[in-house]
């Protein structure tokens, strides 16, 4: 008669006290051996990221167990940044996958310990087609470190484990050192945030680097008034755009002030005298429209307004919409 599965031991004479501390700990060995990598970084680093830029081919990042989940996030973070770059398994690479190198392509491989089986055949058909290797390994007289071109050696720093044993550590100092090449990369290119952004069209980070034209209606009718209006159109102007707000322009068109909902309010004993010059706030915060979204945001919190104008690149006086915060944060 088959046994139910035994459920897994769980200690529960730890106090919240003990977890906690024991939380730290790890955390705190982590960044010691990320300290130490930084310390230990040598004239390898410099190597590896030269030789890299210097790559006809493509960046191919392998790796096996946890050092290959770790591979194929830096294979990511080089494609985000610039570096044309994907991942292979590299248990699968015997089975076909080696056909995915090609002469002037670029293996960066990744394993602690530089012995696993797994990458035999992958060094051998590197050898055999001129392929350059770049190891990131922490035995640097393992058959991965010897037969690597480039060696980045992790320091031999205890995994934060309890027992010493799960690739905690050795993981993480990898992952950082992936990030460290990528970005240096990206530093040696000249690249800017507009070159991120081409990179990241979806996502938080796609939106926040687009420009704000793409945030606003370019169509809507704008909720504009003459500087001798009287304040029923701009109160007419206001409620009809929804925005809270109207522009204020001269005979030229020319943008020459704002009036929010708050200045309606705070004039409300002129309601019936006062023209729209009267109580527009002058020479307005506008924006051009090809200003990234977070640039918007950060001057609307700065300024401390909920909503300006767009305006043509070449004239800050030509509105062409209008930037809600709740429309960019929404």
């Amino acid at each position: 008669m088959a046994t139910a599965p035994q459920a897994p031991l769980v200690s529960t004479s730890l106090t919240s006290g003990v977890v906690l501390h024991a939380g730290r700990a790890v955390i705190l060995q982590e960044a010691s051996g990320l300290a130490e990598l930084a310390a230990k970084l040598d004239e390898n680093f410099v190597k590896a990221v030269d030789t890299i830029l210097a790559t006809g081919g493509r960046i191919v990042v392998t790796g096996v167990g946890k050092s290959g989940h770790v591979g194929r996030k830096i294979a990511a973070t080089l494609a985000a940044t610039g570096t044309t770059s994907f991942f292979m398994h590299a248990s699968e690479a015997a089975h076909g996958d080696l056909g995915m190198v090609a002469p002037g392509d670029l293996l960066l491989i990744l394993s602690n310990s530089g012995r696993s089986r797994e990458l035999r055949p992958l060094l051998a058909y590197a050898q055999r087609i001129g392929t350059t290797v770049i190891a990131i390994v922490s035995r640097s007289q393992s058959p991965l470190a010897r037969a690597a071109d480039i060696v980045l050696k992790l320091p031999g720093a205890p995994e934060a484990c309890p027992v010493r044993i799960a690739p905690t550590t050795s993981t993480t100092m990898m992952l950082g050192l992936g990030d460290a090449l990528a970005l240096a990369i990206m530093q040696r290119r000249g690249l800017t945030r507009a070159d991120i952004a081409k990179w990241h069209p979806g996502g938080d980070i796609g939106w926040r680097l687009s420009p704000i034209e793409e945030a606003v209606d370019l169509q809507e009718p704008l909720p504009l008034v003459r500087t001798d209006a009287p304040m029923r159109d701009v109160v007419f102007e206001m409620t009809s755009g929804g925005k809270g707000v109207t522009g204020v322009v001269d005979e030229a068109g020319a943008l020459v002030g704002i009036i929010t909902d708050g200045d309606l309010r705070r004039a409300f004993d002129q309601v019936l005298t006062a023209r729209a010059s009267d109580i527009m706030t002058r020479k307005p915060i506008t924006v051009p429209r090809h200003a990234p979204v977070e640039n918007v945001l950060a001057l609307m919190n700065e300024a401390k307004v909920t909503v300006l104008f767009v305006t043509e690149i070449d004239d800050p006086t030509r509105p062409i919409a209008i930037a809600h915060i709740h429309d960019l944060v929404s």
